[in-house]
């Protein structure tokens, strides 16, 4: 028995690929218009985030100018609540905490609130912790919670 194959031209070939693309495009529907998502980013930074962090960034200057660099470098500035007025900062160690414990007790605290009283700060809390990855200075990478 004998199969016969039908063998398509290469000019039938081509008239069907050109209406399978002509079908294509006229059935395709357009993508939904999506709203500009850059505006909505930049009222939310200037009505949540950028009122909380004003008074931190004003501590942090202050911060910045009256603790010593070497013990500025193993602390990070957690958070600010503006209810308690408490500062919380996380140091990397124990020695660094223990150090900067005595600071504060020796006077720099009183210092702070001087500085920061138009902020709000009342009270500085100490926290052991990290906030990077890594063990050498040079290579510590910041971890985002």
């Amino acid at each position: 028995m004998r199969v016969w194959v039908r063998r398509m031209v290469p000019k039938k070939v081509a008239v069907r690929e050109e209406e399978l693309t002509r079908l294509a495009r006229v059935k395709q529907s357009a993508p939904a218009p999506m709203p500009a998502l850059g505006p909505e980013l930049i009222s939310f930074f200037k009505h949540s985030v950028q009122k909380r962090q004003a008074k931190l960034a004003k501590i942090a200057e202050c911060w910045g100018r009256l603790v010593p660099e070497l013990i500025n470098e193993h602390c990070s500035l957690d958070g600010f609540s503006p209810k308690t007025g408490t500062l919380t900062v996380v140091v990397d160690s124990a020695s660094h905490l223990y150090e900067l414990k005595q600071l504060l007790l020796a006077g720099l605290q009183q210092q702070l609130m001087i500085a920061c009283s138009a902020s709000g700060l009342r009270k500085v809390a100490l926290r052991r912790g990290r906030w990077y990855d890594g063990d050498d200075p040079a290579e510590r990478k910041v971890r985002f919670a």
